[in-house]
Parts: C-alpha cells; sequence; structure tokens
C-alpha cells in the first residue's frame, strides 16, 4: 500500500490537520520558523519511537491529568503517539509484578537509549521510606534508573524543586530531581501543573535535534521560561499607567486592571503562560482574573505565600503613571531572588551556559 500523508500519522484517529496543528503550537513555542515543522512532523512520525520510563513519586498526578486532558485532544495523543510509554503506573494496562517486569525490561533493552520522565518530589528523610513502590523507596528507584536513561525530564514543580511537599517544614525532606542526579542531563519542566506544550516541545525538540532545549541556569528550557510573566501579560499596560484592582470584585477587577495589588506574582515569575495558555481556550489564570501565584518557580509555596498580597518593600506605579517601569518591575525581581536565587535581576541572557544549560550537560 502506498503511503499517504494520513497514514504516516500515528495515530489514524488523530487526522493529519489536527496533528500538524499540534506540530505548529510546538513550533511556535520553540521559537523557530515554519519551515522546520516538516521536520517537526519528521521527528514525530519515525517508525522508531523513542521508549519513556515515567516515574510517580511524591505527587499528585495533576501534571498527568492535565496532560491527557490537553484539548481536542491534540497534544495528549501526539505525545502518546510520538513517544513508546513502556512504564506510566497511571496509563499502563499491567499492575503488580507485571508492571515492575515492564520497567525491569525496559531499563534492560533501552539502556543509555531510553527517556525517563519523574513526576513528582523525592523523599530522602528517614531513608525516604514516604514514599516506596513495589517495596523499594522512590530514592532507590531514582537511583537504579536515572544512570541508564538518555536524559531526564523533571516535570512539573515538584519534580524541579520538590513542590508542596518541600514547603517548610518538609518533614520527608522532600527534594527535587537535580538535587539527587549527576551524570544523566535533567531538564525541568515547572509548574502547577506545566502546560502541555513546554513539554511537547521538550521532546519534540530532543527528537529533533538529538539534544535538550537551551536552558537557564534553573534547568528550565528557555523557549518556554526565558521571560517574565510580566513582560508579556495582556494586563501589563494597566500596571504602567497605575491602573490596579484594588480588591477581588472592584470596578478594576471587572475592568481588567493589573493583579498586583491582589498578590498576582507575575512580575518575580518566568513562564510562556500568557502566550501558550491553557486547553486551547484562550485563557490562563490571569487572564480570567485570578494573579499568577509563581508555581514555576523554586520553593513558591513559601516564597510566593501569602498569595493574595503583594510582594512587600515594592514601590509601584502611581495613578499618574510612572517613569522607568523596568527598574520598578526589577526592584520586584530583587524580593523574589534574594529567597530563591533566581537569576532574572541580573538578566536571564547573561546566564546562559553552554549546551542545554541542564545539570551535567557536557
Amino acid at each position: 500500500m502506498t503511503d499517504t500523508p494520513e497514514s504516516k500519522i500515528p495515530d489514524p484517529q488523530l487526522n493529519r490537520r489536527s496533528f500538524l496543528k499540534g506540530c505548529t503550537a510546538v513550533a511556535a513555542a520553540l521559537g523557530i520558523s515554519e519551515a522546520m515543522i516538516p521536520k517537526l512532523v519528521e521527528a514525530a512520525t519515525t517508525a522508531q519511537r523513542p521508549p519513556v520510563v515515567w516515574l510517580h513519586f511524591q505527587e499528585c498526578t495533576g501534571c498527568t491529568e492535565s496532560l491527557l486532558r490537553a484539548s481536542h485532544p491534540d497534544i495528549a495523543r501526539l505525545i502518546l503517539d510520538v513517544i513508546s510509554l513502556d512504564y506510566h503506573e497511571t496509563i499502563m494496562a499491567p499492575s503488580g509484578h507485571q508492571a515492575e517486569k515492564s520497567l525491569h525490561d525496559t531499563l534492560d533493552k533501552y539502556a543509555g537509549k531510553f527517556l525517563c520522565v519523574v513526576e513528582g518530589a523525592i523523599p530522602t528523610k528517614d531513608k525516604g521510606i514516604y514514599c516506596k513502590i513495589a517495596g523499594r523507596t522512590a530514592m532507590d528507584i531514582l537511583a537504579e534508573v536515572a544512570p541508564k536513561a538518555a536524559a531526564i525530564i523533571a516535570i512539573g514543580s515538584c519534580a524541579a524543586y520538590g513542590g508542596i511537599q518541600a514547603a517548610s517544614p518538609n518533614p520527608t525532606g522532600a527534594v527535587g530531581v537535580q538535587d539527587l542526579v549527576s551524570g544523566t542531563p535533567v531538564i525541568n519542566i515547572p509548574g502547577c501543573p506545566p502546560n502541555p506544550i513546554s513539554f511537547m516541545g521538550t521532546v519534540l525538540h530532543y527528537l529533533t535535534f538529538k539534544r535538550l532545549p537551551v536552558c537557564d541556569n534553573l534547568g528550565r528550557p528557555l523557549f518556554a521560561y526565558g521571560r517574565r510573566i510580566h513582560d508579556h501579560c495582556e494586563r501589563r499596560a494597566h500596571f504602567d499607567e497605575g491602573r490596579f484592582a484594588e480588591q477581588f470584585g472592584d470596578y478594576g477587577h471587572r475592568n481588567g486592571y493589573c493583579l498586583y495589588k491582589v498578590g498576582c506574582k507575575g512580575p518575580s515569575t518566568f513562564s510562556n503562560c500568557p502566550s501558550a495558555r491553557f486547553n486551547d481556550v484562550d485563557v490562563w489564570p490571569v487572564s480570567v482574573g485570578h494573579g499568577c501565584v509563581g508555581c514555576t518557580e523554586p520553593n513558591f509555596w513559601d516564597t510566593m505565600t501569602p498569595f493574595y498580597e503583594r510582594l512587600p518593600n515594592v514601590n509601584i506605579p502611581g495613578i499618574a503613571g510612572i517613569t522607568n517601569i523596568d527598574k520598578a518591575g526589577k526592584t520586584i525581581l530583587g524580593v523574589a531572588a534574594a529567597a530563591v536565587g533566581i537569576h532574572a535581576a541580573v538578566g536571564i541572557g547573561k546566564k546562559m551556559v553552554k549546551g542545554c544549560g541542564c545539570k551535567d550537560d557536557k
């Protein structure tokens, strides 16, 4: 039978239009030209799908749930057809000993060739007893799988930085993947949950260019986390002119004014939420009236709370406007930088490192 464009699409239920739409969305997120879309398509339709081991540790499964419920479901089905998901506790059919066999068969057969995706933090206190699967701790499982992986994608803020489990007083000693793994490249896709486009973009970049995307010094891909939310937020003009919602439900809130005074952490948070948005319905938290909580930043449960109070000691523009908005933004960033050590206050460009910028990248 002669191959048609439709026959080359991994899942016949995913029509060509939806398939190309998914690849185009990823290309836009990656910031590459339309001329590269055929290469993305080629990578997505290769007969040799890369095996993936998806580990679940301390988490709520929200990252998986948001991925599976991506709209239409272009991204969800595309991801599941682009990769060979050999082990994933939530959606795999086997359980118990059969599930463990699937894991170890993949580790043995594809050592050095599979991608490892980690969802959830890893508890380290009391030898890691607070998270066990098949009688083994998360620490032990990660120690076995990580060295055999070609690369590791830490999806969600829990896997990237410890998440809510690591919030003070952190009773289980929860940490992110990068705190325990060495010798294998680690890339962080933080968010609670992250946008599926950010994950898909990372996977397709790896398949297309045979390397992970360029990252910042926190291990986040720059295509998704290279700009402050504040810098490309649709409410930014109101901030510049000193127009703020003073409380939820007031005139300013109903008319789309800046949410900084009611706690929005957009000026100190790096993410593509305003541009990528969620579920292909053209919305994100700030657009529907809820301030950013800074969930893509390390330790946000400690440094960004209380969520409905503005960052302290920050001079914000008055009603008459301001003359140096970028200076004000840097002041806001400085507050968060002191707590979480982010690089933004001195310029993200100066902190790019060689290669993908991910931990242990050579």
